[in-house]
């Protein structure tokens, strides 16, 4: 007979149900709001919508200041250095008031852009600059402002705190193989045992193909435009028609530190944005794959990880540790590339002069960014838990001696081409003797002795092991294991 407790019902969900939105702070919804924020907390200062926001009251104030610096209408007169001053001020003084004093405008407003405008506006009259009023905004549309503050946020997104993540997961996997450039190590093609290599040379190879990419990104362009509502320059000549527009253009794109983009529909193309995340989107996946071999190595012993104090591997085993560092980078790569991959495929495409997708599109950049960062720093963390067991390398490689075939056969191509008789289809020679079936030491020996082999050749093969067949891999480790 069931008892009292075993017959009660469930707790009903009416009953689990919290009002979380509603609990101060709010929860975040999404991981990186939440869970890992500390990771992704510096890049809210450059691709937050708050950021965002502080970035278009910077470039519509330079613009303000350009004009005035270069006096493009009849009547400007010129700014102090003290008044340049105070305008710049209205920027580097952004914070949490201005935010709320912005939401509360563009709450009337229902215009993110106009708001900012109807910002700077009301701060010019504590400037004593209230006749300059009609200069906030000339001849933009919100596009050459948005344009503008978002090359800026991402290039400082990307300058300041993707790329030193970058660089420093890839110093930890460079000193790693440095480290192990020497350790001789069985190879595995298609997952077979192959010809042997050393664990660091194999990690130069990531080192080497993330710092290809590394350098692309390094060296991308930032584009911006400010050329009005259809790129044609047409309110600008209305109210100025004898001013150097394309020209006052290139010079304040240029101040901002972007590169010119002298054409343009109503938007800018944002084709250097696709090449960015394209570049970066290609650099995750190859540091997916190195989190992959990393994750198998320590499967197959390769790699102990040095377990953390106080730490849990696992919840009901208490032997292990898990490589959980390598399968957080993983999926967190996975959703960066996922989202990385559709702004690259969607921002370059706009109907006719201009259509809003790109508008909420580029509000997911920052998340995409993020989870790669998280990645990045799950791999720099995980790569200082690694202690290499070579050990376990060594008897690996001590059970494989078949992978010496391949040097024994290429040796008797070379003694026949130089005249050494009895060498005769050294591939099938060796292949019976190895394949499907383990080959020691000896057997090897007693193959090698009776082939009739030069002096020369047979000592060379008889000193050889499988962990002397690493050929050159640890030079290759030495020039390429830094970035």
């Amino acid at each position: 007979m069931p008892s009292a407790e075993t017959s009660a019902p469930a707790v009903s969900s009416e009953q689990l149900r919290v009002r979380l939105a509603d609990v101060e702070p709010q929860i975040a919804l999404g991981a990186l709001d939440g869970r890992y924020r500390r990771d992704a907390a510096p890049l809210v200062d450059h691709l937050s919508e708050a950021a965002l926001n502080r970035n278009r009251v910077h470039v519509e104030i330079e613009w303000f200041i350009h004009l005035c610096v270069e006096q493009v209408l009849d009547g400007l007169p010129p700014l102090s250095a003290e008044q340049i001053d105070e305008l710049r001020g209205i920027v580097s003084e952004f914070g949490a008031e201005e935010i709320a004093e912005l939401a509360e405008i563009e709450a009337e407003t229902v215009h993110d852009v106009k708001a900012v405008e109807y910002f700077i506006a009301r701060r010019l009259q504590g400037l004593g600059l209230g006749e300059l009023t009609p200069l906030v905004h000339f001849a933009c549309t919100s596009e050459d402002i948005n344009n503008l503050s978002y090359a800026v946020g991402i290039r400082d997104a990307v300058e300041q705190v993707w790329l030193p993540a970058a660089r420093t997961a890839l110093d930890g996997l460079s000193a790693l193989a440095e480290a192990a450039a020497e350790v001789p190590m069985l190879s595995r093609t298609h997952g077979q045992p192959a010809t042997p290599s050393t664990l660091g040379k194999e990690i130069a190879v990531f080192v080497h193909r993330l710092s290809r990419q590394m350098r692309r990104i390094e060296a991308q362009e930032y584009l911006g435009k400010i050329n009005g509502a259809t790129g044609t320059y047409a309110a600008h000549l209305a109210a100025a028609p004898t001013a150097d527009w394309p020209g006052i253009a290139e010079r304040f794109v240029q101040r901002l530190g972007l590169t010119f983009n002298p054409l343009t529909t109503q938007i800018e193309s944002h084709d250097w944005q696709a090449e960015l995340y394209a570049d970066i989107a290609r650099f995750n996946r190859i540091l997916h794959g190195l989190c992959v071999d990393i994750w198998s190595y320590i499967s197959i012993g390769f790699f102990r990880q040095i377990p953390v104090a106080g730490a849990t591997g696992s919840s009901t085993m208490p032997h292990k540790v898990n490589p959980i560092r390598f399968e957080n980078a993983e999926a967190n790569l996975e959703v960066s590339n996922a989202l990385l991959d559709v702004l690259a495929s969607t921002l370059v495409e706009s109907r006719w002069q201009r259509d809003l997708t790109d508008s909420s599109g580029q509000r997911n950049i920052g998340t995409a960014l993020g989870h790669s960062i998280l990645a990045l720093n799950n791999v720099t963390k995980g790569l200082r838990q690694l202690d290499v067991a070579e050990d376990v390398i060594a008897a690996d490689l001590d059970a494989n001696w078949e992978v010496l075939g391949e040097a024994i056969q290429t040796v008797m191509r070379a003694e026949a081409i130089a005249g050494t008789p009895g060498m005769d289809s050294p591939y099938e020679r060796l292949k019976e003797l190895t394949r499907g079936r383990r080959v020691d030491q000896q057997k090897l020996r007693e193959f090698v002795d009776g082939l009739g082999l030069s002096e020369q050749a047979s000592s060379r093969l008889r000193e050889l092991t499988p962990a002397k067949y690493t050929g050159l891999a640890a030079q290759l480790a030495g020039e390429h294991a830094r970035r």
